[in-house]
Order: C-alpha cells, then structure tokens, then sequence
C-alpha cells in the first residue's frame, strides 16, 4: 500500500491539472445527482418491531384514521384576554380550509369540539333530568296502581264476606258471582298496568344505566380541554393521512404556511414540534467560525497561508462531494435529518486532519532540503499509508453500525463512512496535487530560506527528538493517577443518564415549537404536550351495549393508574373488535413519571380477563426508540473494542499497547457521557450551550459516540505510538523510545485534536438540539481522548510498562501480519534526495 501510494503521489504532484480536473468532474456528477434524485428528508426516528410500532400497524388496519401523524396549532391572543367572537371565528374558518392542504385527512375546531363536549355534559343533564321527571311519573302511577289493588283487595273481602253469608242461608250467588266477574277483570285490567308500569320502570332504569356509564366516561375525560379555562388559548389539531416516518417536509411547511399566511389580529399562533420541526440548516455561523479557529490552527503549525489553506480547501470539496452523493440518494432510502450532517461534520473534521497529516509531513522533509516531487511521494506514502489506515479504521466502525439492526441509525453510520472515505481519497489524491502545483510557496520565506541552506550544505537536520529524556517514574505515577481518577469524575454523572428523544420543550427558546409547547403547558397542563394513545382489543360480539360497557371498564382501568390526568374514548373500529382511548399523563412527553406510566400500562394483565391493552403515542414511541438504542448499546461497544484490541495488535505488534490504548478509549467515551449528561440532563453550564430545558440525552448520541471516538481515537494513538515502536524498534530504550515517539508525534496530534474540536464545537450554536448535542459530544470527546488519553494517561502506562509494553507471544507474532502502517520500509527504499542547489 505504501508503495502504491508514493507512486500515486508522485503521479499527482507531476499531473496535479489531471487530478483537480477529476475532481472537479466528480463534483459536478455528485451536483446532477443531488438535483435529480433529492426528494426530501425527515426529521423523525423509527425502530422495526417495537411494541408502539405493533399498535400503530394495528391501527392502520382497522382505525386508519388514528394512524397517521398528528400536531397542534395553537392560538394565543396576544394581551391574555379571552378570544373574541371574531378571532375565534376568523381561527375556526382557517381550521375547515387547512382540511385540503396535502396529507391533511382532518383537522378539528376547537370551538366547535368545546361546543360539543358542552352539548354532551347537557345532554347528559338533561337526560339526567327526564329520568328523575319520568321516575316521579313512575312512582305516582305506581301509587294509584297500589291504591287501585288497596280498593279491589278491600271489595274482594266485601264479596266473600257476602258469599260466604248467602251460602250459609242459602240464598242464591248469581249476583254476587257477576260483581266477581267485575271484580276479577278490574283486578287483570290492575295487573295489565302494573306490568305495563314494570316494563317502563326497567326500560327506565336500563336507559339510566346507559346515560350514567356516558356521564362516567365523559367524566374521565372532563380534564381534557382545547380551548383554556381563561379563553385566551386554543389548539387547533390537525391530524395527517400518513404516519410521521412518512410525512413529506412540505406537507408540514403547507400546514405552518396556511396558518401563518392569514394573521389574526391580537393573536400569536405557534406549531408543535410534529409540524414546525424540518430539517436543520446543515451549514451556518457556527460551522463557519468553527472552520476559521481550525484555520488559525492550521496556520500557527504551518506558517504559511497558502499551505493552511489546502486542508480547509479538500475538506469543503470532500464535504461537497459526499453530502451532495449521499442526499443524491434520498428519493430511494428514507434518510433522517441529521444524517448528511453526520456526514458534514465527520467530513470536515478528518478531511482537514487527514490533508493535515500528508501536508506537516511533507513540509518537514522540505525544511530537511528534499526535492519537492520526491517529498510529495514520500509524505504520501508514509503519512498518507498512515491516514488510509486511520480512515479505514474510522470507516469500519461506523459502518459496525448497521450491526444494531436499527436501520436510521445503520444509514447514519454508512453516511459518515461514505463522507470519511471521500476524506482520506482527497486527502491522498488532491493533497499531493496542490501541494506539487504550489512547490516550495507552501513555506513561508523564512523557512525556504531554511530549506535552500539545508539542501545546500546536503546535512540532515537535527532531529526532532535529539535532547529528549524520559519522564521520572514519579511523574509517570501521578500523570496516571489524575487522568484516571479525572476522567472517573466527570464520568460520574453518566451513572444516571437518561435516553430520549427531543420535545418541543427542548427546542431553542426562540422557535415555534417551544413556543407552542409552552402555550399547552401554561393553558392545559404538561401532559397535553404528550398525550398517550391507547387500543383495547374487545371480545367477540358486542354489540353497541356490550362496546359500551367494554370502554367503561377499559377507561375505569385506564384512569386508576398513577400520573393519569384524564382519559378519553376516541374510536371504536366497525367490527366491534378494537377500542382507542387518548390519556393525557401528569407530565410531559419526557418526564420520569411518564415513562414509568407507559411502563405500568404495558404491564397490565387483560382487562376483565380478555381485552389486551396496546400503548402508542408519541411519548410512547419515544420510549421504545430510546430503549432499542439503549439495549443494542453494550452490543456495538462490544464489537468495537473488540475490533480496536484486534487491529491494534495487528498496528503494534503487542498485547498490553492495544489494552492501554482500549482501555484510554472506554475511559474517555464513559468521561463523554457523563459530561453530556452533567450538561443537557442535569443542566450544568446550560446557559452557555443554550440548554434552557434539560432533560433526557439524546437516545442515539452514545451509539454514534462510541463509533466515531472510536475512529478517531485510533487516529491518534496510530501517530504516537507507531513513533514509539519505530524508536523503540531502532535500538532505543523502552521508556526513551516513550519520550522520542511522543516528542515526535505531539504537534500533528495536537493540531488535529484542535482542529476537530473548533470543527465540532461549531455545530454547538445549532439551534436544533439533536445536532447540538451531537456537536458537543464529539468535541468533548475528542477533548478528553487527545489530551488526556493520549497525550498524558497514554505514555505514562507506557513509560510504566517499559519494554513490557511491546511483548507478543511467539505463537501470536508469527500468525500476526507485518503492517508497516508509518512505511518505513518505502522510507529506506526512496530516501528523500536534496533539492538541486541553484
């Protein structure tokens, strides 16, 4: 590889026209492509197979109207006084006309549902009413029937009285038995009304059981309100034909601009996260100060303008050409929308480095006096060997993310190895182009001056380590001791990390969606921000009856349970076999309480032993996309440490430098999570990363953590260490050889760090807390693992360890291939010659 790459790179620096052109031409396809086939992305995460998943396909099968998506408007007048007749008017004429806007199947005016909901409480009343007016009528007939039988029951006594005297003389009966005769009739004529009054007093009661079970369920659900107690503020629901991994961007931006174009006067309106929350800016201010700090840096190392320029220059074409490759690729594979931005900040953080690596070490045998076309050759066999390594390293581990079986999460991990492998191609192809066009005006013109008089006097520089002195073993012993014991601290608050998914609570102070959020909040509670969808499955043949006392019980089981608000009959399929209810829990979407709410209602047996109970929601879904990612977890750490162990000793050629060197890794990737957590959970430093609503971590971060830190915690062990055993290989001590390789590979490790930590800290100011979090994640990482890790834990153990640390089994070392990753051997194959003196 090495070998291949010098010729390459020779090749480049003599054709440099050749190379540029090709990419130019790779960029204007990747631009054709990206006009032809984007089709949009979406802003929202799935999981297959997860229990909120289940009931969603059980929905759309037989309550297809309570499948799709959903989100709120919410109108607010403006001094906090009731709605006027007009605004509320004006609001409910915009509700009937967003019916047509596309992929909207319903929208709900919440005038008209307030009207409604009050007409049902009347009914009920009134209901309420005519029972009791009819039971008084039922009691009073009852009173004549039972004075009717009181009179017959006292002419009967009469009557036999009667008989029983004329038998007893003997006088003839015939007109006492016609007065029975009148008596028996009077008596059927009483029995006939009596039965008549049963029958009403039943049909009575039955129609009462009936309005009490409808006056039970309404109050379960007298909580739920969308217009406020004070009038000030109501909620428009608009509920969408498609489910929300469907929902096209513009279906959303159609529903904002409706409701936007028409303003009322005296009112704000604000759109839930659901329907204002699209795709984030990919680039802005803070990505492009980000990139700038990273200039300075490139500077202060180079010296020269021109030469900083290069690597900013290849990483903005390697971002160009893979974002613009990857969203070529939309309108085939759903993408999320942080998915080109992982890729946009992978691509801009390593293309600078990688650019970096070649450039510094071809700037370093210039100074030496070497010929600028050999130099170029040489740096890109030699640095350029190290970054194909480097990358591949990176690439693999994300591309390990596909091996969590989460598809969005798979695709975002393809998406950063597509942009990393775009990097290192730039890096080893354009890099020696550039640098063969700008010859020796990389350096500035002190340094050609330098360069002319070392190729002049044909000596070798001094070398870079000359004078250097291992550590004391008592410095070693504490340097390790703080980086641990440091790390461990800021670990700590990882211990209780919480995973979850953005609300609108979370959302910068300034957007609509927070605004929206904290309208709901203030006007109806928390829990409306995240109501619950529940789905009852009921038994075989009820009817309107049955179904009805089948919901009583379900929504009786429903409103028991703890941090439950109200709870609401929404549906019931035609088949009579599925009921949906709507809970509003205590608190919001992302609270502890809801969480554990879903847990409860997941865990209860069937109601009345065969209704089984589905929950979804957004809340829900939230939940069981957190837990996914939360359980494949410990699975891909697994994978990559074992994979860094394995390529490591492979690098190395040793057992206990791949166990420091995964060991420095875990200890900076837990130290991350903890900082993360102290920041966007528990609220520390919020003010200054924008962190207004802490709250649970964003569910995804600690998989991409570990897969990108991995990679690039890899890139820095490789250049400090691989000094160490090429010193230690050429005779030197154990722990000199520590001191020489760290001495000599510290300012690129330095340099690179603080170029991915400006690159990153730059996506910080998104107002999109997704990419914040991620943003912040990643330069914290990189903060602890280069600088702690690598440059102060790292070769402390090593010096501990002395000439331990390189120890490989006999058996090991001959099975293990030989992977000249610095290509020393091209060194002394194609030493750099002097540049001819003129």
């Amino acid at each position: 590889m090495a070998e291949l790459l010098h010729r390459w790179g020779t090749f480049a620096a003599r054709r440099a026209w050749t190379v540029i052109v090709g990419w130019v031409v790779i960029l204007a396809v990747t631009v054709g492509g990206f006009l032809a086939g984007f089709s949009g992305l979406v802003s929202s995460f799935d999981i297959p197979g997860t229990a909120s998943g289940k009931v969603i396909d059980e929905l759309q099968q037989k309550l297809p109207a309570f499948s799709g998506a959903s989100g709120t408007v919410v109108f607010h007048t403006t001094d906090g006084a009731p709605l006027t007749d007009e605004q509320r008017g004006e609001i409910a004429a915009l509700a009937t006309s967003a019916r047509t806007l596309p992929d909207v199947s319903d929208v709900i005016d919440p005038f008209q549902t307030e009207a409604q909901l009050a007409e049902q409480r009347s009914k009920i009343a009134d209901g309420r009413a005519q029972v009791s007016a009819a039971r008084a009528q039922l009691d009073a007939g009852q009173s004549q029937l039972d004075a009717g039988s009181a009179q017959l029951t006292a002419a009967q006594q009469q009557l036999d009285a009667a008989r029983a005297q004329a038998q007893a003389v003997g006088f003839p009966t015939d007109q006492l038995d016609a007065q029975q005769a009148q008596l028996d009739a009077q008596r059927s004529a009483l029995d006939a009304q009596q039965a008549k009054l049963a029958d009403g007093r039943a049909a009575l009661e039955t129609q009462n059981a009936q309005l009490e079970q409808g006056a039970e369920l309404l109050s379960y659900a007298d909580a739920i309100r969308v217009v406020s107690a004070d009038g000030s503020t109501a909620i428009v629901n608009v509920q969408f034909t498609v489910p929300r991994l469907e929902l096209a961007d513009s279906s959303k931006k159609a529903v904002v601009a409706h409701f936007e174009g028409s303003p009322i006067a005296g009112t704000e309106v604000a759109f839930s996260t659901e329907i204002s929350q699209g795709v984030p800016q990919i680039l802005g201010v803070g990505e492009a100060i980000g990139v700038a700090l990273a200039a300075v840096v490139l500077i202060v190392v180079l010296g020269s303008l021109l030469a900083a320029a290069f690597p900013i220059v290849t990483a903005l074409l390697g971002v160009a050409i893979g974002a613009m490759g990857l969203l070529s690729f939309s309108g085939i594979v759903q993408m999320a929308s942080v998915t080109p931005i992982l890729g946009v900040m992978l691509g801009l953080a390593v293309g600078i480095d990688y650019s970096l690596f070649i450039l510094y070490r071809h700037r370093r045998q210039l100074l030496a006096g070497g010929d600028v076309i050999e130099s170029i050759g040489l740096a890109n066999g030699t640095a350029g060997n190290a970054v194909v390594f480097a990358g591949t390293t990176v690439i693999v581990a994300l591309l390990a993310l596909n091996v969590t079986g989460i598809p969005f999460l798979g695709l975002m991990g393809t998406a950063g190895a597509v942009s990393v492998a775009v990097a290192v191609l730039i890096a080893i192809t354009l890099t020696p182009a550039l640098l063969g066009l700008a010859g020796t005006r990389i350096l500035s013109r002190r340094a050609r001056t330098r360069a002319e008089d070392a190729a002049a006097s044909h000596e070798a520089a001094p070398a870079a380590t000359a004078g250097v002195h291992p550590m004391s073993t008592v410095r070693a012993v504490l340097t390790a001791v703080v980086a641990i014991v440091a790390l461990l601290v800021v670990a700590t608050p990882s211990l209780s990390m919480r995973l979850g998914l953005p609300d609108g609570g979370s959302e910068a102070e300034d957007s609509t969606g927070y605004r929206a959020y904290t309208l709901t909040q203030q006007a109806f509670g928390e829990g409306v921000n995240g109501p619950l969808l529940i789905t009852a499955t009921l038994p075989e043949g009820l009817d309107d009856a049955g179904v009805r006392s089948a919901q009583l019980s379900v929504a009786r089981e429903l409103a028991a349970q703890t941090d439950v608000v109200a709870v609401a009959p929404v549906a019931v399929s035609d088949d009579h076999r599925l009921a949906a209810f709507q809970i509003v829990p205590a608190e919001g979407p992302n609270s502890v309480s809801t969480e554990t709410l879903v847990r409860d209602l997941r865990a209860l047996p069937p109601v009345d032993g065969d209704m089984t109970l589905g929950v979804a929601g957004q809340a829900a879904i939230n939940i069981d996309i957190s837990e996914g990612l939360a359980n494949v977890l410990p699975l891909y750490l697994v994978v990559v440490v074992g994979l860094s162990f394995l390529i490591m000793v492979m690098v190395f050629r040793s057992l206990l430098v791949p166990l420091v060197a995964t060991g420095g890794f875990v200890l900076s990737l837990f130290a991350t999570y903890g900082a993360v957590t102290a920041v966007f959970q528990w609220g520390w430093l919020g003010g200054l990363f924008g962190v207004h609503n802490p709250g649970p971590i964003l569910s995804f971060l600690p998989v991409i953590l570990v897969g990108i830190l991995f990679g690039l915690a890899m890139d820095y062990q490789l250049f400090l260490a691989t000094g160490m055993r090429e010193a230690w290989a050429h005779g030197a001590p154990a722990r000199l050889a520590v001191a020489q390789g760290f001495r000599a590979g510290r300012t690129v490790v330095v340099a690179a760090a603080l170029i991915m930590v400006a690159v990153f800290s730059g996506f910080i100011t998104s107002e999109s807390v997704i990419i914040k979090s991620m943003g912040l994640g990643l330069a914290l990482g990189v903060l602890f693992d280069a600088f702690v890790v690598r440059m102060l834990l790292m070769p402390a153990i090593m010096h501990l360890l002395g000439g331990s640390a390189w120890w490989l089994p006999r058996w090991l070392d001959r099975i293990v291939p030989n992977v000249d990753v610095e290509g020393s051997a091209l060194e002394r194959r194609h030493p750099v010659h002097h540049a001819a003196h003129e």
